[in-house]
């Protein structure tokens, strides 16, 4: 199974392994956004003993080794103390997975790196340096799982290669995986930075990077050119750890890696592996998942945030290899699909289809907008700066707590928010992490950060979702209550849905209009529903299970009517089809953010009609306003100038508009 939530740490698992006081502030004197204190703070070395198979750059000369603390738990005095992941033994200090994880050192390492060719600190070369040596470290240097990464060490630095709970794949480094992926990350961040500046550590991270090339050859490249059948769909068999997710993270690495050495053999890798996350694309500007990369080979039923970069990583392989095709997809994820999930509600996390897992982290944040503004220069669009202010207002208040969950005066980003604007303000090392890394991206693109700071939510306006259960059943109609709610590729909506026979009908009424998206279940031999808004679905449009976890699909379908609020009858023709939910998407929908006491404002409006529309919406503060339209490959097609606080304004279709005071 997929994640498919994020849990807002559980602090009730664990002890403190080791407890202190608020991590030191040192907000940057230059007045940039980032602040590396926190990150500082959950750093820490460990000697580690000698175990076989695993050894670093210069371990005999240097026998510690930058590691990082998982999690970092508030204490009610403002506090925070730092600890590892699992059930806590006091006796043998040791956590059930461990209190370091090759997940979090190696993203670590790509801020450091980053931070430090922004800046030309040194502690930043050196932290990035001692981290790239713990990573290694976990990596398994030879025998039949050479290049393959253990997740998590012990405070001792003993590798616990099986973790409690369990991790996939078991022992952890057995297989391709996550960590496997962003170790390739940051060895190919990190061999680009020091080629020049440590030529013989460079030379070791491009060994190392080579390992890991060779695991992903030896594992899921092994069946390159082979396709699952997902419901009848194909779905490329060749991806790390069966994600687009996963890979998308490669990318990046693999991608300045290659530039700065121009590695032949990496550049192929590189390829392939694009080309499996290019094929993950769906849907139209219309159509569900609305151009969105999906994460999951074996779903097409899940979008999550942890999918977030593999558009960055496509348009880093399409600068890289000049294949166009990895930069449209990635161009239909960015000025698509993702304008809709900003408008909707924001980087939540789980699109099941149905927005169903609506927590927002920092991992979702921050993963839009280095994608957009990744694509933005790979595809030269520039309206996709604009949207990535827009996603990055997330870390200053366009989140459902309407609050900041990042503090420059500490560097520290909170856990997670979720739907009802519960935050959670523990500060663990990956929010730590994709906040910096937001940071550092708005340092470098200023444009951007204007606009976060513009960051008090206004008005939005988008879908709404009834649920098919909550209707008027009437004849051969029954609700459906499956005895799990996860499918095993998918998620039904409230954990149920209705059943119709051959003249049942389901009554609903809707509270706004526009599309009708209903969210059904295809099966083969299933039959065939008719909506009394205009259109019929036919559950049974659907291939075999082939490859899929669970039989049937549930998805999403679009109408080609609108309609307006009101009653809404499902009527089953034929045979037995389900309902799990309905959508209703405005043609027209838009996010407005303003700040207070501030003239300055923005305002998107997305579009799902067919054609071109025309709107008057209303924008905060004050002052002449910039008008920019956008097609649905983020295209300048009009821009002008508008006053007052009623803005007229041109959206194409499928595309869409910024306001900017």
């Amino acid at each position: 199974m997929r994640p498919v939530a994020v849990l807002l740490l559980i602090a009730a698992l664990t002890v403190p392994q080791q407890a202190s006081a608020a991590a030191p502030t040192a907000a940057d004197p230059a007045g940039r956004l980032t602040n590396l204190a926190h990150l500082d703070w959950l750093r820490d070395t460990v000697t580690p003993p000698g175990q076989a198979r695993h050894t670093t750059y210069r371990l005999d000369r240097e026998p510690t080794v930058g590691v990082l603390w998982t999690y970092a738990d508030r204490d009610p005095d403002g506090s925070y103390r730092r600890i590892g992941g699992g059930r806590y033994d006091p006796a043998s200090d040791t956590y059930g997975q461990g209190a370091f994880n090759a997940d979090d050192v190696s993203r670590a390492a790509v801020v450091y790196l980053r931070h430090w060719r922004a800046t030309g600190r040194a502690t930043s070369r050196d932290a990035a340096y001692q981290l790239l040596r713990g990573l290694t470290y976990l990596q398994t240097a030879d025998g039949p799982d050479a290049g393959n990464v253990v997740l998590w060490m012990q405070p001792d630095g003993t590798l616990n290669r099986s973790a409690d709970p369990p991790e996939s794949p078991d022992p952890s480094d057995s297989a391709d995986s996550y960590w496997l992926a962003r170790t390739l990350w940051a060895l190919g961040e990190g061999y680009a930075a020091f080629r020049q500046a440590d030529p013989r550590f460079a030379a070791f991270l491009r060994d190392r990077l080579n390992l890991a090339v060779h695991a992903v050859e030896r594992q899921p490249l092994a069946r390159y050119g082979q396709w699952l059948r997902i419901d009848g769909t194909p779905a490329p068999a060749w991806l790390i750890a069966q994600g687009a997710d996963a890979t998308g993270e490669a990318l990046i690495g693999l991608a300045a890696y290659v530039e700065a050495s121009g590695d032949p053999h990496a550049r192929a890798v590189l390829g392939r592996l694009a080309e499996g996350v290019a094929a993950m694309r769906a849907g139209t500007a219309r159509t569900w998942p609305f151009g969105a990369i999906l994460p999951w080979a074996l779903s097409r039923s899940v979008w999550h945030a942890w999918g977030g970069l593999a558009p960055a990583g496509l348009a880093r392989a399409s600068t890289t290899t000049g294949v166009e095709t990895f930069r449209n997809a990635a161009l239909a994820d960015t000025a698509s699909f993702t304008p809709h999930l900003l408008i909707a509600a924001g980087p939540e996390n789980g699109w099941l289809p149905t927005p169903a897992d609506r927590v927002q982290i920092a991992y979702g944040a921050q993963s839009r907008v280095e994608s957009l503004l990744s694509t933005a220069t790979a595809a030269d669009r520039p309206g996709l700066v604009a949207v990535a202010g827009i996603a990055a207002a997330w870390f200053f208040g366009n989140n459902p707590a309407g609050t900041a969950m990042y503090d420059p005066a500490s560097g520290r980003t909170f856990d997670g928010v979720d739907g009802a604007g519960v935050v959670n303000r523990n500060s663990g090392a990956e929010s730590t992490i994709h906040g910096l890394l937001a940071m550092l991206a708005l340092d470098a693109a200023p444009a951007a950060a204007t606009i976060a700071r513009t960051a008090t939510v206004r008005e939005r306006r988008t879908w709404s979702m009834v649920e098919a259960e909550s209707g008027t059943l009437a004849g051969d109609a029954t609700v459906y209550r499956p005895a799990e709610a996860w499918t095993g590729e998918s998620l039904w909506s409230g954990g149920a849905g209705v059943r119709l026979g051959t003249g049942g009908s389901l009554s609903l009424t809707l509270s706004g209009a526009g599309l009708v998206l209903p969210v059904v279940e295809l099966e083969p031999g299933a039959g065939t529903t008719r909506w009394s808004t205009g259109g019929v679905v036919r559950h049974g449009d659907v291939g075999e299970q082939g490859d899929s976890p669970a039989p049937g699909l549930l998805t999403v379908r679009t109408l080609s009517r609108s309609t307006g609020s009101g009653p809404l009858t499902v009527t089953g023709l034929d045979r037995t089809s389900i309902v799990d939910a309905v959508l209703v998407q405005p043609e027209l929908e838009w996010l407005a953010l303003g700040q207070p006491s501030s003239r300055h404002a923005t305002v998107m409006v997305r579009s799902f009609a067919e054609s071109v529309r025309r709107v008057t919406v209303a924008v905060p503060g004050g002052g002449p306003a910039l008008v920019s339209g956008y097609d649905h490959t983020g295209r300048l097609v009009t821009r002008h100038t508008a006053g007052g606080s009623g803005v007229a304004l041109v959206v194409a279709p499928g595309g869409f508009t910024i306001v900017r005071r």
